[in-house]
Formats: structure tokens, C-alpha cells, sequence
């Protein structure tokens, strides 16, 4: 084995026993054909120099104790791979992985075990040789390394975890990303126990009411606290998650997010931390934190990366504490153009002509999380310019936008929908937005300020579009008054798309078809796509989501039906007759595009009754 040119440059490059140096990784992707003799020995040539470079960048970073690796060197080289491609540090490391006979794997943080990684290895071995226990199955570690050659660092880990360990091969920058998050909130969470030591009584939790004694009170802004609550926050984000929930249980409290509509656990705080935890967050969100005992909303503004990002706060008492709910209103997922929301073709020119009506009333339907307010946010702000006046009326408010007035429904002061939007109508408005239509008099403001020359937009929650109709004559408009008002209906949920990093084409059997509605001639095939699980999407062949629509504009015989108060399933009927798809016929429609699995479209939606 040749000698790693790393031995020359000092202590934080010292070779280990087995690694493998920079020939051996040139020769390694030489012999998959990834890259010819010239490169080689163009790469070998500058490889020192580029390396200095690296570290010096990393240094400024205050980063200078984090090695620089030779499949680093060799990836900023930005190389072109024989074939297609770049020779990325993932590709250097997949070839690594192939002549060890080893998988490789893309870490994904959330299934990491902190617990595993913090009690098997300190932060300053695991930095220094490239590695993360990935968890414990079955009496066996796994562990990923960037260098399966690195024998001594192998067997040395077997022997600290004291079982057989399964290696896999990882990125080292991945590995020492997910080192840093995980060491540094464990050490944030350790450092909070060691200082807030035994609170005495927890009265938030019920089961230890009995148990009376004196104990001290938390600082809600201990540093340790503080670092533990911005590492969550900023966690959630990088994740893309829509939720953070921090819940207290009897022995521990457990974090978890919801990314795509699913929660996943991904942190356990001791109890001791809960509290403090909680506190950290109220004083951002300027709740008082003194009350524990009531639910109490806030809201926290937070800079992310090049966005400011809008956090909803809701804090509940519970058997075993208080629990919060931060919602992350992020705005390049709140604010998207109305072409990429997910209408096909017809129902975005559809949805164009109802926002670029002068005065009607548009109601946008669906379950809580369907996407209700990306849809409305984004029409407002296609229709927002400096000769609109646009205004909102919201409960509470989801994201402050400047270009928008908006006001928050306070019931405690007597601002329901209602009141605030007879208001409102004094206040020279164009466009209105009406949170949510709860009772009759908000129902009738809302027509009748579209009647009076007002683009009005409101949200109500029906299962459907033809629903909708019967669901504003039941809170009190007049089906007469709703007919000449209403442009149109849109009802929508939110499915989750298949990754496309690993989906895979497939057929719909006999008996899915059937589940759908849709009758195959024998020996028909209908072609779909399906993920296979990578760890991108965290094996669930699902990544992102997108929004399905029933767009139902109120055509002639639509106002015809409603004035003669028809129900909903004649509305319906009508609706398809007119060309409308339902919510079911949509998501198939995604689903022979290969955007959606069959699963999904199963979830989300039902077989309409029209």
C-alpha cells in the first residue's frame, strides 16, 4: 500500500491503519472508468495545494478542526465522470463502497439514535476518524464510516460498543453534519439538566399533583436552553417540516415533526428540560409564561437562511405538562405562483378568470391541512399591486405580508368575522379575504359585499364543491342572493407526490382499478408510478407534496339549480355534466401522470356520490 501523502501535513490529517490514500482513490475510480490516466495524474499534481486551499476555507470558517478528506479534494476538482456526470464526493464514496463489498448509504438525520451515537463515542473521536453509529438492531451496530479500510477505527468501535458491528460507507461531510447537530444538542440538553437539576414538583403534570415541595424556579433563557430550542427550530426547517410538537409524557417528553403530513419522533427531552423548553419558546412568542394552566397562541418571526419564516405558536396543558405546537409558515412554500399550486391546464385558466373577476364571491374549501391558505395567499398576491387595495380578515393571521392589510379576529374584544368585515367595507377595499365563513351573518356580509362591487374570497369547510352550496344556505344566504354572487368553488386537498428519486414504473392490478372505479378490458394495463424507498424520501417512496383540485365555476344551469335549491348531489351531477372533475377523478388524473401512488389517492380522497 502506497504512503498517504497526508502524513506530511501535521496532526489533524494523520493517516490510519488500512486508509486508503489519494492513489489508491484515484486508481478505485480509474478501474470503475469513471476517470482516465490524464486526470489522475493531473489531480495527483494539484491534490496538495487544493488541499491547503480547503483547509485555509475552512479555517475561516472556524471549522479547523474538522478534517479535510482526500474525496473532498478530489470532488472540488468538479471533474466530469466518463459517461455523464460530475465525480462528486458521493460518487468517490459509492465507488469506495462497491471495492469493499459494503452499501453505502445516504444518512437521513431523522432515523439516526442520538441516544446511540452520544453513548458509544465522543464527539472529538467520532469527528476526527469520519464516523456515526447509526443505531443497534438484532445485538449489532451499524456504523458509517467514509473509509471502510480504516481497520483500526472499526474494530476499535466494536470493542467500545462491545457487540459485532455492520459497517456502511457515508459521505464525510454528511457524517459530520449530523455529529454536529446531534453532539451539540445533546450537549445543550445535558448542560440545561446539570443546571436546572431537580425542579420539585411539576404541576403541569397531573399524575404527581399528591407530591408537594418546594423547588426553585426555571430562567427561561438559560444558554443551554436557548441553544437546545434554536437547534429544534432550526432543525424543523432544514427537514421542511410543517409542525414541531414538544410533548410532555410521564418519564421523558418526545419532539416530533411533521414533514408531508406524517410525524416522525425525532428527539426525547429528560423532564427536568421540559419545562425550561417550553418556557424558552412562550418568551419568544411573548406569552406569558407564568400561565401553564390555559392555552395560549403566539406567533415568532425567524430568519432562515435568505427568508424571514412566520412560527405559530400553541401551548396546551396536558395530563403530563404543558404542550406546544409550533406551526412554520415558510414563504416559499405559503407564496407560490398559481401555476405551480397543482391545477391542470382548464382549471388554471378557470382559476385565473375567478381572481381576475372585479367583484363576486370565490369559496376555497377542504379538512384542515388540505392547503387552503397557500391557495388563497397566492391568489391574493397574484392579484396584490399598488392600485389593489387588498385586504384579509384572519383567525389568526398565518403570515404577515406586507402588501396585504390584514386584521386578526379577537373574540375577547368583540372582533369576530363578522364585525371586522362590515368594517372593513368602510375601509375602501377592492379584495377581501375572509378567513373562514363560520355563521349566517358572516355568510351574508360576505355576499353582500361582493354584490356591492367587492372581489371577495372566503374559506368554508365542506367535504366538497356541490357541498359547499347547501353548507352557506344552511348558515342563513339566500339561495337567490348566493346564485348571482358565487363565480365559482374550489375544494382541494394536498397529495403526497412519488419520489423521483426512486419510483419505479408498475400497473394497476384488477382489483386496484376496481378500488377506483375504473373498468380495464381484459389484458389492459394501466400504467402508474410507485417509490421504491431510498433514503431521500426515508423509504417511503413518497417526497413533497401537491395540491388536487375540484374547480366548479357556477355556470347557468349551476345558478339555475341553486336559486330552486337543489341538493348537493344534483349540484354534482351537473357539475360533471358541465366537465368538472371531482376530487377523485383528479387524483387519478395525477396518478396515470405518475405523480401520486395509488395508496395516496386511496388516503386522500373518496369516491365522489354524484
Amino acid at each position: 500500500m502506497s504512503r498517504d501523502p497526508a502524513t506530511k501535513s501535521g496532526p489533524r490529517t494523520r493517516a490510519r491503519v488500512g486508509a486508503l490514500t489519494l492513489d489508491q482513490l484515484l486508481a478505485l475510480l480509474a478501474h470503475a472508468g469513471l476517470i482516465d490516466e490524464r486526470v489522475t495524474v493531473d489531480v495527483q499534481m494539484k491534490a496538495a495545494s487544493q488541499r491547503k486551499r480547503l483547509e485555509r476555507e475552512r479555517d475561516k470558517a472556524g471549522r479547523g478542526d474538522v478534517p479535510v478528506t482526500w474525496a473532498e479534494v478530489i470532488a472540488s476538482f468538479r471533474l466530469p465522470a466518463r459517461g455523464s456526470g460530475l465525480i462528486t464526493e458521493a460518487r468517490v464514496q459509492q465507488t469506495v463502497a462497491a471495492a469493499a463489498g459494503v452499501p453505502f448509504v445516504t444518512i437521513d438525520p431523522l432515523k439516526v439514535e442520538p441516544k446511540s451515537v452520544t453513548e458509544t463515542v465522543s464527539f472529538a473521536y467520532a469527528r476526527r476518524n469520519r464516523l456515526l453509529p447509526l443505531g443497534v438492531e438484532d445485538g449489532r451496530m451499524t456504523l458509517a464510516v467514509d473509509d471502510p479500510y480504516a481497520r483500526d477505527v472499526i474494530v476499535t468501535m466494536a470493542n467500545r460498543a462491545g457487540m459485532p458491528v455492520d459497517v456502511v460507507v457515508a459521505v464525510a461531510t454528511d457524517i459530520q453534519r449530523v455529529l454536529d447537530e446531534v453532539f451539540r444538542f445533546r450537549a445543550s440538553v445535558t448542560g440545561a439538566v446539570a443546571e436546572l437539576g431537580d425542579l420539585g414538583t411539576d404541576f403541569g403534570n397531573l399524575e404527581q399533583l399528591v407530591r408537594i415541595s418546594a423547588g426553585k424556579n426555571v430562567e427561561s433563557d438559560d444558554r443551554h436552553v436557548v441553544h437546545a430550542v434554536d437547534f429544534l427550530l432550526r432543525y424543523a426547517l432544514d427537514q421542511r417540516a410543517s409542525d414541531l410538537h414538544i410533548e410532555p409524557k410521564r418519564e421523558m417528553s418526545h419532539v416530533r415533526l411533521r414533514i408531508d403530513g406524517v410525524l416522525h419522533k425525532v428527539q426525547e427531552l429528560p423532564r427536568v428540560v421540559h419545562n425550561a423548553v417550553v418556557s424558552r419558546i412562550k418568551t419568544l412568542a411573548r406569552l406569558d409564561i407564568a400561565e401553564k394552566r390555559r392555552p395560549q397562541d403566539g406567533r415568532i418571526k425567524l430568519a432562515h437562511r435568505e427568508d424571514e419564516v412566520e412560527l405559530r405558536i400553541s401551548t396546551m396543558p396536558t395530563a403530563f405538562g404543558e404542550k406546544a405546537v409550533i406551526r412554520f409558515f415558510d414563504p416559499q412554500v405559503l407564496f407560490q405562483s398559481v401555476d405551480q399550486l397543482g391545477l391542470f391546464a382548464a382549471e388554471l385558466e378557470q382559476f385565473r378568470s375567478f381572481i381576475r373577476r372585479p367583484n363576486g364571491l370565490i369559496l376555497v374549501t377542504g379538512p384542515t391541512g388540505s392547503g387552503k391558505t397557500t391557495t388563497l395567499y397566492s391568489a391574493l398576491r397574484a392579484i396584490a399591486s399598488p392600485t389593489v387595495n387588498v385586504c384579509t380578515i384572519e383567525d389568526p393571521i398565518e403570515m404577515v405580508v406586507e402588501a396585504f392589510n390584514q386584521t386578526a379576529v379577537n373574540t375577547r374584544l368583540g372582533l369576530t368575522f363578522d364585525s371586522l368585515l362590515r368594517t372593513l367595507l368602510r375601509q375602501d377595499p377592492d379584495v377581501i379575504m375572509v378567513g373562514e365563513v363560520r355563521d349566517g351573518e358572516t355568510a351574508r356580509n360576505a355576499i353582500q359585499a361582493a354584490l356591492t362591487g367587492h372581489l371577495v374570497l372566503a374559506t368554508v369547510h365542506t367535504n366538497d364543491a356541490p357541498s359547499t352550496i347547501g353548507r352557506m344556505i344552511d348558515l342563513g344566504a339566500e339561495p337567490f342572493m348566493l346564485a348571482s354572487t358565487l363565480v365559482g368553488v374550489i375544494s382541494q386537498r394536498l397529495l403526497r407526490k412519488v419520489c423521483l428519486n426512486c419510483r419505479q414504473e408498475t400497473s394497476l392490478s384488477s382489483e386496484q382499478a376496481s378500488a377506483l372505479g375504473l373498468e380495464l378490458r381484459k389484458g389492459e394495463q394501466f400504467p402508474v408510478y410507485e417509490g421504491a424507498g431510498c433514503p431521500r424520501c426515508r423509504g417511503t417512496g413518497l417526497q413533497g407534496r401537491l395540491g388536487v383540485f375540484e374547480v366548479m365555476p357556477l355556470s347557468e344551469k349551476l345558478r339555475k339549480l341553486v336559486v330552486e335549491g337543489a341538493d348537493a348531489g344534483e349540484i354534482g351531477r351537473q357539475a360533471n355534466r358541465d366537465g368538472v372533475l371531482s376530487l377523485r377523478q383528479a387524483a387519478i388524473k395525477k396518478l396515470a401522470l405518475g405523480i401520486t401512488s395509488f395508496d395516496e389517492v386511496l388516503r386522500v380522497t373518496v369516491e365522489s356520490s354524484f
